[in-house]
């Protein structure tokens, strides 16, 4: 049977082995998928070993997704942009392959909840590896521009200096006035109960304000996004779900559909 995993550190937390067993109930695949702790400074022996016992391919979550990187023999384009890679597999001839599916994760979920995004101005909040994973697509996708800010104006900087003009990067403080209807929180505020200092003026042209974190109730940011008159909120469930399909289909050649998944994860979360 072939084996697939998902690395961290920690990993207790991680949905993806429910997940993936469901994709592949629901895809009629024979496959086994376990979560494996991977020392902080030994993932790539961790990997090896893991590969040398049978393992085909691999999700790769926190703090190793930069080390995955530098792990793959070849790296697909949106892996190459993004700087990490949460997605690892053996290709025919036994190289070992990098991908991100981030960021087509995303831009999934956001096509599911019915966002146009050609020509969507975005505000996208935080200049971590969530960010860059995203821009690729969300450019692909047809967004018109996206302003990505950040408390630490210098990485926003950096990130931004890896695409075109398309993409600007300024301060909490300094976000341009613009009629954004998107607003991405990429932070990870929410997993402390907070959320970027950011003016409320922004939030005027809003129509989805959308987290990248997910739990049993609403984020800090999106209760304060609906008390500030934005019509609709999201969490990342869904991202954490297309990404998931996205290398299920990498790895398998299907394509499993996520609805009635989401709708058993959500059951979880409140459990």
């Amino acid at each position: 049977m072939d084996r697939y995993a998902v690395f961290g550190n920690p990993i207790g937390q991680s949905k993806s082995p429910f997940i993936h067993s469901q994709f592949a109930v629901q895809c009629a695949q024979q496959m086994q998928y376990d979560a494996i702790l991977a020392p902080v400074d030994g993932f790539a022996d961790c990997w090896h070993n893991f590969v040398a016992s049978g393992g085909k391919g691999a999700n790769v979550t926190m703090p190793f997704k930069e080390q995955a990187y530098q792990l793959a023999e070849t790296l697909s384009a949106r892996a190459q942009l993004a700087g990490a890679v949460n997605t690892l597999y053996i290709d025919s001839t036994g190289k070992v392959c990098g991908d991100n599916t981030d960021g087509v994760g995303l831009v999934a979920d956001l096509i599911r909840l019915g966002v146009n995004l050609a020509g969507c101005e975005v505000l996208l909040l935080g200049a971590g590896g969530a960010s860059r994973g995203v821009i690729g697509p969300l450019l692909e996708a047809g967004v018109s521009q996206i302003v990505l800010a950040n408390r630490s104006i210098d990485k926003a900087q950096a990130i931004a200096a890896n695409f075109d003009r398309r993409v600007l990067a300024c301060g909490l403080t300094d976000i341009p006035q613009q009629a954004y209807l998107l607003i991405i929180n990429a932070t990870s505020s929410g997993l402390t109960g907070g959320r970027p200092d950011i003016s409320a003026q922004h939030l005027k042209h809003c129509q989805l304000a959308y987290d990248m974190v997910y739990g049993a109730q609403p984020t800090t940011f999106m209760s304060w996004a609906k008390q500030q008159g934005v019509a609709r909120q999201a969490d990342g469930l869904g991202m954490l779900l297309s990404q998931a399909a996205a290398a299920f289909t990498i790895w398998r050649g299907v394509t499993p559909d996520i609805a009635t998944v989401m709708t058993a994860l959500r059951l979880q979360l409140t459990e």
